[in-house]
């Protein structure tokens, strides 16, 4: 079980979290964690500096050859298979947005209920936890849109969100808790076949179709489109254009786009998924080629064949 935090400042995220892991009894990952103990395998004092002041130096490529953002994916999703885990922020509900034992949470508050947890917390005047409540916010927001390009704010990454402006921390932890073991108790030891995805999709393209009927033929789970990732946007912010890989593997996190049309096209296709490895690091896509997918349908066709 994987459970992914956001909180806003003010929101005693923290506190309902520690609760809850008690509760669990399983670790929680911060940022804290991550500084002092992962980067430091791969960066030396000035990069930790920069890390810890720079969310876009996150990209910056490291002494292991991979960025930033990329080992800290890579060591998440490391421990992540070996036990469960609350792993606050660090665009954690990016990187997990597709892994089926995930839940992502947000907590939450008005910004009067923050501003005034803060006075009390920090000992500060209204304007002063005002301008500090306004600076931690722009900087979860900065991280979120440097690394992944998306809206830290965006209610679609999550799936609870919870104001704590009439909730205590006791009926937030326990919440949280009660939805955590009825998830588990409610998932299957084996994941069951995807029957309703496969009864109810509409492909675009009958190539599509085939593939997913290759895929089926080696009993590999498949999602069609299940993700669109914006890759322009215009100066006011609004989304230009946009890319949906055709499948994703869960088994593999990975996602495929087929290019089976003529060949002029694949240059375009190219740009797009490299454009979209730049903008949303860690992603894993690859590009089915027409050679390669005649290749599989023919394997597929024969191995009908002898079973006719």
């Amino acid at each position: 079980m994987i459970i992914t935090v956001s909180r806003q400042t003010g929101s005693l995220g923290k506190e309902i979290i520690d609760l809850l892991g008690q509760k669990l009894g399983i670790p929680i990952i911060t940022r804290d964690l991550v500084m002092n103990h992962w980067f430091p395998e791969i960066a030396s004092k000035h990069e930790l500096h920069m890390l810890s002041e720079s969310p876009a130096y996150f990209l910056t490529t490291s002494s292991a050859g991979i960025s930033f953002a990329q080992h800290l994916e890579d060591k998440l999703k490391d421990f992540t298979t070996r036990q469960d885990a609350i792993i606050f922020g660090l665009g954690s509900q990016i990187i997990f947005s597709h892994h089926a034992d995930a839940l992502h949470v947000k907590i939450m508050a008005s910004r009067q209920v923050r501003i005034q947890r803060i006075m009390h917390t920090h000992s500060l005047e209204q304007q002063e936890a005002e301008r500090f409540l306004e600076l931690t916010d722009r900087k979860h927001k900065r991280y979120i849109s440097a690394i992944y390009g998306l809206d830290w704010s965006e209610p679609s990454l999550y799936d609870i969100i919870i104001n704590t402006d009439s909730i205590s921390i006791e009926e937030a932890a326990a919440l949280l808790h009660y939805t955590v073991i009825n998830r588990q108790a409610a998932l299957p030891a084996d994941k069951p076949e995807n029957t309703k995805q496969k009864k109810d999709v509409i492909f675009k393209h009958p190539s599509e179709e085939e593939f997913a009927k290759i895929l089926d033929m080696h009993e590999i789970e498949w999602q069609y489109e299940p993700r669109t990732f914006p890759v322009k946007w215009d100066a006011e912010g609004n989304v230009t254009q946009a890319f949906s890989p055709d499948f994703y593997l869960p088994r593999f996190n990975t996602f495929i786009e087929l290019t089976t049309m003529d060949q002029k096209y694949v240059s375009e296709k190219k740009k797009k998924v490299k454009l979209l490895k730049k903008l949303y690091p860690g992603t894993n896509i690859n590009i089915v080629f027409k050679n390669d997918f005649n290749h599989l349908v023919k394997r597929f066709k024969l191995h009908e064949e002898n079973f006719d």
